[in-house]
């Protein structure tokens, strides 16, 4: 059993894979000054049920620098016995990185691309709905050759909670209409198909500059808020919630044989 730790800059995914398959997961606040033990201390709690038995390996990506620190501490102290991968520099991901500044790119990103590849083949897309919505292109080769950024959804609507007087944060859940007669429907209406139409409209324009047509171009969403549009986003063909996980499991897998290429 492998434990998976995706560590993003909102939330912390944490998952236990036999082969590619989640049998277990979790999603807790990413808390950045937490210590080793208190890292280890959450996962007991999750554990509490045994799910732990029979770990035999553990990989960890991070968009977090500050917290590396306690997770190196955190896999050295609690996890000598088992081999480890942290996705950083060095590590065989089997992704070329095509962009002007491979070190600029988010390590999550890198793994997701290793995994929509291998689940829907290239070119594909992956949308991750998370702190930002990042768009990540990949090649039919399974090259990583860049993407997008965008404001996320949550950041964005406490953003305007914050800056409207008599504005407010609501539940993202689809209002009555899109012509809304209410305030919390009014901001209902334009996050959902706000939100929707930016990725129908970036996925169109990455698919045209590809020069691969939409409807056989697989576009993949992932990320805790990924629900909220999946409904709306025309362009979006499938849901991976666990795609980071899948990911960690193949270059974890990669790293152990050396014969892997």
């Amino acid at each position: 059993m492998l434990l998976a730790i995706d560590v993003g800059n909102t939330e912390t995914v944490i998952g236990l894979l036999d082969g590619l398959e989640v049998e277990h997961h979790w999603r807790v606040s990413t808390v950045s000054n937490r210590t080793a033990d208190e890292l280890m201390a959450v996962l007991r709690g999750l554990f509490a049920g045994g799910y732990d038995d029979g770990i035999d390996g553990v990989a960890v990506c991070s968009t977090v620098p500050s917290i590396l620190r306690s997770i190196r501490t955190l896999v050295q102290r609690y996890y000598a016995d088992v081999p480890t991968v942290l996705v950083e520099p060095g590590v065989r991901t089997g992704v070329s990185v095509l962009t002007e500044n491979p070190r600029e790119v988010g390590s999550d990103r890198v793994v997701n691309a290793l995994a929509a590849i291998k689940l829907y083949g290239g070119p594909c897309i992956v949308v991750d709905f998370g702190t930002a919505t990042t768009f990540d292109v990949v090649s039919p080769k399974g090259e990583y050759i860049g993407g997008a950024i965008a404001p996320g959804i949550g950041v964005s609507i406490d953003a305007l909670g914050d800056a409207g007087a008599q504005l407010r944060r609501v539940e993202l859940v689809r209002p009555r209409s899109v012509i809304a007669r209410n305030t919390v429907e009014a901001l209902q209406s334009g996050a959902l198909y706000g939100f929707s139409g930016q990725v129908d409209g970036i996925v169109t324009r990455m698919a045209d500059e590809l020069g691969v047509p939409l409807e056989e171009l697989p576009v993949i969403a992932t990320g805790g808020l990924a629900p909220v549009v999946l409904d709306e986003a025309a362009t979006v063909k499938y849901h991976e919630p666990w795609l980071t996980l899948v990911g960690l499991r193949l270059i974890f897998d990669r790293n152990l044989d050396p014969r892997t290429p």
